[in-house]
């Protein structure tokens, strides 16, 4: 199952995030043990008071050229695996992502 997937309100992406990692980047798809993918994001920020949460938010608005408001946490608060939600046409979104992907 690929790290993301169209939805009417956008693309739906999984993530594993690492907080406290360093900096904020994007290292790619990674494949998990039960066949899922996930795109492997890392952000500075700790993992305390939604922190590390608010961090991924903002990295991945800047990434994909949208505001702070169409991008969503909608599963995964507390855990290391999160769902987010960009909102905006999927077709655009996925273009933004796999020209980083291939870029990085």
């Amino acid at each position: 199952m690929p790290a993301w997937r169209a939805s009417q309100d956008g693309l739906i992406l999984s993530v594993r995030l690492t907080p406290r990692g360093g900096r904020d980047g994007l290292d790619g798809v990674e494949p998990m043990a039960d066949g899922r993918e996930v795109l492997k994001i890392r952000v500075r920020a700790a993992p305390s008071d939604g922190e590390a949460n608010a961090a991924l938010v903002a990295f991945l608005a800047k990434l994909m050229g949208l505001p702070r408001s169409r991008v969503r946490l909608v599963a995964g608060a507390s855990a290391r695996l999160k769902t987010v939600l960009l909102e905006g046409d999927s077709a655009v979104l996925l273009a933004r992502l796999e020209a980083f992907l291939a870029a990085g």
